[in-house]
């Protein structure tokens, strides 16, 4: 299962490693990584295959958000098709 996972806030050390580590610890593989930062604004869209996941959709998102929450981020994570629903022009 695909899924999109954003994350948007103040540029810091540390944000992609956070995120890997998590995903790496969960058997999550990421796909593909779109990122910039602009003026200390840090924006990144990832890619990612649950299908061999030990966690759920809702639990990753869950420990994501609290996490990024710590460090001043907003991170959504939801499942491909609802993404795409959500941004159709």
């Amino acid at each position: 299962m695909k899924t999109v996972i954003t994350i948007v806030g103040q540029d810091r050390v540390g944000i992609i490693a956070m995120i890997s580590n998590i995903l790496a610890e969960n058997n999550v593989n990421i796909l593909n990584i779109n990122q910039n930062i602009l003026n200390g604004f840090f924006n990144m869209v990832m890619i990612v295959d649950m299908g061999q996941s030990i966690i759920s959709l809702k639990d990753l998102g869950h420990l994501l958000g609290e996490k990024g929450a710590a460090m001043g981020l907003d991170i959504k994570v939801q499942h491909e098709d609802i993404f795409k629903i959500m941004h159709r022009v």
